[in-house]
């Protein structure tokens, strides 16, 4: 086998672990970008613990079917890039976030499709997978719903201890 070959058999084996050890993973179309803004986007992925990278789509569908997935094979093409995240929700909200403060990237990053849990999410679910807060935040409504119904009982015992007294 050639050198060559042997790389690629490399490649496609850290991007086989790359997916298996994400939660999600983003597929995006990307077309005219600067430099400066996928700087922009590389450190806002990093802050997250996700990663933005850039590989052949035909290495990338060479780990995908290896994996047993052929859902993507129509979404393999152009210019693409994916986002390694290590939960379900974060490069969604963090690429829709990036479009929604610099209107001018709508145009040059557009999500083609995911692989959400071990399943093909299209674009209209990558938008919708946008939507849902973080998991701090909904830890933070769950306490906020719990704790409601107590401070009411607590409360109206306040009030009739008041009205005893």
């Amino acid at each position: 086998m050639s050198a060559n070959s042997e790389a690629k058999k490399v490649v496609v084996e850290e991007i086989k672990d790359k997916i298996k050890a994400s939660k999600s993973v983003i597929l995006a179309h990307y077309d005219r970008l600067t430099v400066k803004e996928v700087t922009d986007l590389r450190n806002r992925f990093r802050a997250a613990n996700s990663e933005y990278k850039v590989y052949k789509n035909t290495l990338v569908r060479k780990a995908f079917d290896e994996l047993g997935v052929s859902d993507f094979d129509a979404d393999l093409n152009g210019a693409t890039a994916f986002i390694f995240c290590p939960d379900e929700t974060s490069g969604c909200s963090i690429l829709a976030k990036a479009v929604k403060e610099n209107p001018a990237l709508a145009d040059k990053i557009v999500p083609k499709s995911g692989y959400v849990s071990g399943a093909y999410v299209d674009a209209a679910g990558i938008g919708k997978l946008a939507a849902i807060p973080s998991r701090e935040v909904l830890l933070a409504m769950l306490v906020g719903c719990l704790q409601s119904p107590i401070a009411k009982l607590a409360y109206a015992f306040k009030a009739l201890a008041d009205q005893k007294s």
